[in-house]
């Protein structure tokens, strides 16, 4: 197997674009997992939190 320009081109071009895919939905589904809703608003929170108590 010859590992030139055009096969590294080839493996980014096909494989890449799955690895692209699975990667987002990974992301989106962990982003709206139930059981992490608390942890992103707690988190969201702490920065309105923490300005209020700096604007005291």
């Amino acid at each position: 197997m010859n590992f030139d320009h055009d096969f590294f081109v080839g493996f980014a071009k096909s494989y890449g674009l799955f690895y692209m895919m699975a990667f987002f939905f990974a992301t989106v589904i962990y982003a709206y997992w139930p059981s992490n809703q608390k942890k992103f608003d707690d988190a969201a929170k702490s920065i309105l939190e923490e300005d209020e108590v700096s604007q005291k």
